[in-house]
């Protein structure tokens, strides 16, 4: 009986990705430098977005492990068998193609690279005990440490080529929510509305990245007492007269995540409503003043909050005032050092990019009931910051029909 490998390299087409190799080499000199600091021999990644970030590729996981191992001298992504050579065609470095003949070939792969009784880096916010056990089984470690926070913080220093494609992702969230705009309508469904915001940003990302993967770009389009949450689900509630609305659209671009948010309302607006709206635009005035090199996380949100405080809303606000972009979603990855919040106090420095989106939620059967939010995206420059959001917030433009 023939002797099936436990690993192979299939490497097979034209390289394509979203950055130039100087970008991904930058990335990992950055990373070389972190290791030789922690004194790591070397790096072992298991969640999307870091491997995405350091080589490109964007796993589908689909119950299978999935990895990058860093060293001095080499970048090789692990990947399974079922993906053939696309992981290989979306990633910088070396890839390594495990099989599924021997329970642990991912494990043996990684070795294969590593070399036992190593410095190890490992993610400690994303690797799963059963994984920790079989990386100490497999590679019998010198030593483990968390890189999971330094990585972060590299992440939350973007570069020039970052930044155009975020500018780009910005773009794509204006085309999805001006056509939003267009399909609003009394009895429309939500679920309808939200499609054709959706169908419009990924046309507009295959036109503008016509070489690149096409996924996870969506819209949450919520009407009535579902905009109390900002995280809702799309229903297939049909919009009334007089509803408040929140408009959400998700590009995703080879794994980089924008957003376009933005309180709307069916037709008209009544009194009780408008008042809560224009004390939320304020605070995202406000709020967006304050975004500049120098000030805290922490010291942004209490401005913020002594503001809503005077307007006698802070009661009603649900989260933090904003967070980075990058290589995000809303399932994987989160840099979570760089959020307006009480409890961070990163300070602001150019090259960072974060969004300020106040909200309120007037629980329903008082005056003026629903989730207001309004969203856009700063690059934080040398002496204050460039909104990159175009659509328009506010009443003026945002009562349709």
């Amino acid at each position: 009986m023939t002797e099936r490998p436990q690993q192979y390299r299939f490497h097979q087409g034209d390289r394509v990705l979203p950055f130039a190799a100087s970008e991904y080499e930058a990335r990992l000199k950055g990373l070389r430098k972190i290791m030789a600091d922690l004194g790591v021999e070397a790096a072992i990644f298991t969640s999307m977005h870091n491997i995405a970030y350091y080589s490109g590729f964007l796993y589908c996981s689909f119950g299978r492990p999935y990895g990058l191992v860093v060293t001095p001298t080499q970048s090789v992504t692990i990947s399974a068998g079922i993906d053939a050579g696309q992981p290989w065609r979306r990633c910088h470095g070396d890839n390594i193609t495990y099989t599924d003949w021997q329970r642990d070939n991912y494990w043996r792969a990684i070795l294969s690279v590593t070399g036992p009784g190593k410095v190890i880096g490992f993610e400690g916010d994303h690797l799963t005990l059963l994984q920790s056990g079989k990386l100490d089984a497999f590679l019998a470690p010198k030593a483990r440490v968390d890189i999971a926070p330094a990585t972060m913080t590299q992440r939350m220093h973007k570069s020039k080529a970052e930044i155009a494609l975020i500018v780009h992702g910005a773009n794509v969230a204006d085309v999805g929510g001006y056509a939003i705009r267009e399909a609003i309508a009394e009895g429309a469904r939500e679920i309808d509305i939200a499609m054709a915001g959706r169908d419009a940003m990924e046309l507009e990302i295959a036109r503008r990245f016509p070489d690149a993967e096409y996924r996870d770009t969506w819209v949450w389009f919520q009407s009535g007492i579902n905009t109390d949450g900002a995280h809702n689900p799309v229903t297939a509630r049909k919009l009334k007269r007089g509803d408040i609305l929140s408009l959400n659209t998700f590009p995703m671009i080879s794994g980089y995540y924008t957003a376009l948010e933005r309180t709307l309302f069916v037709g008209e607006c009544d009194p009780a409503s408008r008042r809560v709206w224009d004390i939320n635009v304020a605070a995202h005035e406000y709020g967006m003043s304050l975004l500049k090199p120098g000030a805290s996380c922490s010291e942004v949100t209490k401005k913020i909050n002594t503001f809503f405080e005077e307007h006698q809303v802070l009661q009603y606000r649900t989260f933090g005032y904003g967070h980075s972009f990058g290589v995000l979603s809303h399932y994987y990855g989160r840099e979570a050092g760089l959020e307006l919040r009480e409890d961070i106090d990163t300070v602001l420095e150019p090259g960072m990019v974060i969004s300020m989106e106040p909200m309120l939620t007037i629980p329903e059967g008082q005056p003026g009931a629903g989730g207001y939010r309004e969203h856009d995206i700063l690059v934080i420059t040398e002496d204050g910051n460039e909104d990159i959001t175009k659509y328009p917030y506010g009443p003026g433009f945002n009562i349709v029909g």
